[in-house]
């Protein structure tokens, strides 16, 4: 038992300074509707590494947010503000972003849910609609985007198995949370629906950040014969959520519960009304060729009242995605092969108008003239192919082939005629080649490999110059990934070892800088190297027939720089990259009594961020802990009872869940770097479960 012993000496190690693994998830659900992981992935993807999270994840954390157990996987990193401000960053992509997540795809049951601009929002999707969360980091997703950050795929929950089942999760906690859950799933082998209604509402850790939210998701689909397969997806999510903003160091220390001022007398806020529509057609031409095909339409109305200015936004998007896969024979051997391609347009339309909040009697915002109007039509085209050839029993290569093309259509409605400042931007085709490389060296020992080019398209804000004119300079961030990793399976396949060691190399690195509260602009200022290692340790122990334990333990080391960056005459060359810690540790154990009683304990350490381009200004390094205990009981053949209890933050640790980068301070006042994470908190659910 050599290798428990290392384990467990890792672990302690983690728990005395501060991580988690691949899942390989068999926890029983109460109305057995989470995939297990033994099932194949909804989205094949051959032989490209990618990491799924799902109900063995899920169950050590509160089922308010998702971000805790994206944050067990090597390599990705959450920034969370707030339940309503998250930015995702994989592998340090993304992490010079200021608000929201871009320079990654992101998926929902096969349907593109990012927007025209390159952004993807999570808090759009309850994590109790979900079977599963599958990552794939870095650009040799091909058929995904190739985006430089990677791609991440929602799946949502399905019976499993032919059942009706019916299932209540209520869930109450500190800061007044209270969340509801109502789920119904069904499948008779031709007919399969499932129907969740959700409802949350906090008043938050903070002043001013109450947060409410109603989600109701519909995923439904109906197999016509052995050939055909026709479904619906639709997802509708309506939040409202305050807006505490971030603080500065002096006030973050005095008292992080605090909001900004300005934010908390004006009553900042946003409310957001989703839709996602999707329709999928499958069609099995015969056993070597079969195709999907999915049209989709995405609706958000967002408003935003921010101290400096209440925005109105209306985005209409459309699209659809076709993907033929099969095998064919190829120099003697099969081959799988895939090809297709994804169109996605969408109309953006925004005002903006004066925040006369000083003005209401403290009543909060007021809105007043308009002084903008602008509008944008965006567009992205990518196809895509890929080749998967076996060229021995233990030795395989996937190629694939990605071409994207993006353009913009700016258009300054409230100058047009006197100032008009509209403007088009059509950016090059670009080519994405990937190639993966995968030995099996025995059955528990695999060996894989990757080279492949990404890219990220700058945002709106980022092609803007200063006059509000777009900037034809203004260059896609382009990269190549190199990847290194091997899957090893020990000690009669209880003791999981994955481990990644990668580069990627960037050019025309995007630089945003702000001008003002609510305004950036961009440009290309250098290259970067992103460098990383990546291990996960996971070990089943059954200790008895009735006593399971289950250490894991995840690491995360980088070593990202700029290696040429020139800003305003400034030379940060060589400086670590910004907005990205050196090391994350994830571990924990989980406890498993008689089938029936889990108890999970999760320790997550994030060491110092850079947060200037200089490198003067660092957050400070935190470590956290989490638990959370839960007892299942089968009542009758039809119905089951489940309780949870859980403690986020068991040692009431101050610390910074988010940070803001190169941030300045505006009218005298500190810059604001820090968003703190939420003080010590309890929550409970009940659970009951009904099945026909």
């Amino acid at each position: 038992m050599k290798q428990l012993y290392f384990l467990f000496l890792i672990l302690g190690y983690t728990l005395c300074s501060g991580q988690n693994p691949q899942e390989k998830d068999s926890v029983t659900q109460l109305d057995e509707v989470i995939l297990l992981d033994a099932l194949k992935k909804k989205n094949a993807t051959g032989i490209i590494p990618s990491e799924v999270i799902s109900a063995k994840t899920f169950q050590n954390y509160s089922p308010v947010s998702m971000v805790n157990a994206m944050n067990q996987i090597p390599g990705v990193y959450i920034f969370s503000g707030a339940l309503n401000t998250n930015r995702i960053t994989i592998r340090g992509i993304g992490a010079r972003t200021l608000f929201g997540t871009d320079k990654l795809r992101m998926y929902y049951a096969d349907i593109p849910v990012t927007d025209g601009s390159g952004f993807s929002s999570i808090e759009a999707f309850d994590l109790e609609n979900l079977s599963q969360i599958e990552v794939i980091k870095g650009p040799k997703g091909t058929e995904f985007g190739a985006n430089l950050g990677g791609a991440i795929i929602l799946n949502p929950k399905e019976a499993l198995g032919s059942s009706t089942n019916l299932s209540n999760n209520f869930t109450v906690g500190s800061f007044g949370l209270l969340k509801n859950n109502l789920s119904f799933n069904h499948f008779d082998g031709k007919l399969r629906l499932g129907l969740q209604y959700g409802h949350l509402k906090t008043d938050g850790y903070r002043q001013n950040s109450n947060f409410e939210r109603d989600g109701l998701l519909l995923n439904t689909s109906y197999q016509i014969n052995d050939k055909n397969k026709i479904s619906l997806l639709v997802n509708h999510i309506d939040f409202t959520a305050q807006i505490p903003s971030s603080l500065g160091a002096t006030a973050f220390a005095e008292d992080p519960q605090q909001a900004t001022f300005t934010w908390r007398v004006s009553q900042g806020f946003e409310a957001n009304k989703y839709t996602l529509i999707g329709v999928n057609y499958a069609h099995r031409f015969s056993d070597r060729i079969e195709n999907s095909t999915s049209v989709f339409y995405t609706y958000l109305d967002k408003d935003e009242a921010r101290p400096f200015g209440i925005l109105d936004e209306i985005t209409n998007g459309f699209g659809f995605r076709t993907r033929f896969s099969g095998q064919l024979d190829f120099l003697g051997k099969s081959a799988d092969y895939s090809f297709g391609a994804e169109l996605f347009k969408d109309e953006y339309d925004w005002d903006e108008f004066e925040n006369l909040w000083e003005e209401n009697n403290g009543n909060g915002s007021l809105k007043g003239e308009q002084f903008a109007r602008n509008k944008e039509f965006r567009s992205q085209w990518n196809a895509f192919s890929t080749f998967l050839f076996p060229f021995t029993d233990k030795f395989s290569a996937q190629f694939g082939l990605s071409l994207n093309k993006t353009e913009y259509d700016y258009r300054d409605l409230f100058n047009a005629g006197t100032e008009n400042k509209s403007a088009e931007r059509n950016f090059k085709t670009i080519l994405l080649p990937s190639l993966n490389l995968n030995y099996t060296i025995s059955d528990n020992h695999i060996i894989f490999a990757n080279v492949s080019r990404g890219f990220s398209n700058p945002t709106l804000e980022e092609t803007l110059t200063p006059e509000g004119v777009i900037n034809p300079d203004i260059a896609q961030e382009t990269g190549i990934n190199y990847e290194l990793g091997t899957n090893l399976f020990l000690d009669e396949g209880r003791f999981q070892v994955n481990l990644s060691i990668y580069q990627m190399n960037i050019e025309n690195l995007l630089v945003g800088e702000r001008i003002s509260e609510d305004r950036l602009v961009g440009k290309n200022a250098g290259k970067t190297h992103h460098r990383g290692l990546e291990i996960g340790l996971n070990y089943t122990w059954n200790i008895s027939e009735n006593i399971q334990v289950a250490p894991f333990v995840n690491y995360t080391l980088t070593d990202h720089n700029f290696v040429e960056f020139l800003d305003d005459g400034e030379d940060f060359s060589g400086n670590p990259l910004t907005g990205v810690p050196k090391q994350r540790r994830t571990s924990g154990i989980q406890l498993r009594l008689f089938e029936n009683f889990y108890w999970n304990t999760t320790h997550q350490h994030v060491s110092e961020i850079p947060l200037t381009n200089a490198a003067d200004v660092y957050s400070d390094y935190f470590t956290v802990f989490n638990t959370r205990m839960g007892y299942l009981k089968k009542l009758s053949d039809h119905f089951t009872l489940g309780i949870d209890f859980g403690i986020n933050n068991l040692f009431d640790k101050v610390y910074a869940q988010s940070v803001l980068i190169n941030t300045q301070g505006f009218g005298g006042n500190e810059p604001r770097y820090f968003y703190p994470g939420d003080a010590r908190n309890f929550y409970g659910s009940l659970r009951l479960g009904y099945r026909l």
